[in-house]
């Protein structure tokens, strides 16, 4: 195609006067292709405008060429998309976080109408309901995802002693029961239930999962013991200390005993799972584990306010009530180290991102 012809889009200034468009509209569209002037147009064909400049050539950019603008606005339309999807999955993952814990409440605001009668001591129900809440979690995410990474198996055995212990108390005795109707019989039913959940859990991270289970970050406690019996090193000081400390409230030994060593082994039975989040090289906490560990701090917040009130009534057959105030600094102790947790745990909800806790060389949990 010749750069002079009819068609020819760009071509460089090569007379016309002072026209600057070389040669103006002479006649039309005569012309083109080497032949004469078409029939009633005219002379000269028409000239393209002309560029004048360094390289008299067309722009490179601009008017006349777009491929790179395009390129541009595909990609941040990708982008704009990227972020939309990501935006996306956050509300989904935040709706889900609501949605478990507004289940959970309005169970139990079910339940205080139905079963407490306004009675103060239905805390101690609520506490064990989100303990037992936890513990359901706790198996949903097990056995869902088919894994048991960033699970406990020491705190899953020390909760298991906890439920044992305090039901062998509630089951024989009245003594530390909740005083409203709860205390009839679904206080024994949650913690039955919550018993089942956490054997179940326990067996899922030995067994089926036992591949998936961590056991290089659950290393609490492991010093002169066999790997695994690290709570033995919580077990047995604090069932001496239930011993020699324990109030009188069934006037039976054995029971009393076994109520007051679930209580105060309890709080610090989550100790292994927090260094076990710490020791865990991304320091990535997976949401339902998160959940888990949340509600079972959750529960103590319950009970520890209902002991706040209620702790002279630990007393020992002597009178003494040094049994409830070790019973109200264990449990004040456990909300303490689960402080940092709490934080990062409540902005990652609200955010709906991955919780992330600091590493054991930077962080300050336990």
């Amino acid at each position: 195609m010749s750069s002079n012809g009819a068609y020819a889009r760009y071509t460089a200034n090569q007379g016309g006067g002072n026209d600057p468009y070389g040669g103006g509209y002479g006649g039309g569209y005569g012309g083109g292709y080497g032949s004469g002037p078409a029939p009633g147009y005219g002379g000269n064909s028409y000239s393209a405008p002309t560029y004048r400049g360094a390289a008299a050539t067309a722009p490179s950019s601009g008017g006349y060429s777009q491929p790179s603008a395009m390129m541009d606005m595909n990609d941040s339309s990708s982008e704009d998309k990227s972020k939309r999807g990501k935006r996306s999955i956050a509300l989904q993952a935040l709706n889900k976080n609501v949605l478990i814990w507004a289940g959970f409440f309005t169970v139990s605001l079910f339940v205080y109408f139905l079963m407490s009668g306004g009675d103060f001591s239905f805390l101690m129900t609520y506490g064990a309901m989100s303990r037992m809440f936890g513990f359901g979690i706790l198996n949903v995410k097990t056995f869902k995802s088919q894994r048991a990474t960033g699970v406990s198996v020491k705190t899953l055995q020390l909760y298991c002693i906890v439920f044992f212990f305090r039901l062998t108390s509630i089951i024989r005795h009245e003594g530390y029961l909740p005083y409203d109707k709860s205390g009839d019989w679904l206080y024994h039913f949650i913690e039955i239930m919550a018993l089942i959940f956490t054997a179940s859990a326990l067996y899922g991270c030995t067994g089926p999962f036992k591949s998936t289970y961590q056991a290089d970050c659950d290393k609490f406690g492991e010093f002169n013991v066999p790997q695994g019996f690290g709570a033995v090193y919580l077990a047995v000081p604090i069932l001496f200390v239930a011993i020699c400390l324990h109030p009188n409230l069934n006037a039976d030994f054995l029971s009393d005993v076994a109520w007051t060593y679930a209580m105060y082994l309890e709080s610090v039975a989550v100790i292994p799972q927090l260094y076990m989040f710490q020791k865990q090289s991304n320091g990535v906490v997976e949401l339902l584990t998160a959940h888990f560990v949340a509600a079972l701090g959750f529960g103590r917040v319950m009970e520890f306010t209902f002991w706040i009130y209620s702790y002279h009534e630990l007393a020992t057959s002597s009178g003494s009530t040094l049994p409830g105030y070790l019973a109200i600094i264990s449990q004040f102790a456990q909300l303490v180290l689960m402080v940092d947790f709490f934080w990062y745990y409540i902005t990652a909800v609200k955010n709906a991102t991955p919780l992330v806790l600091p590493s054991h060389a930077g962080g300050n949990m336990v």
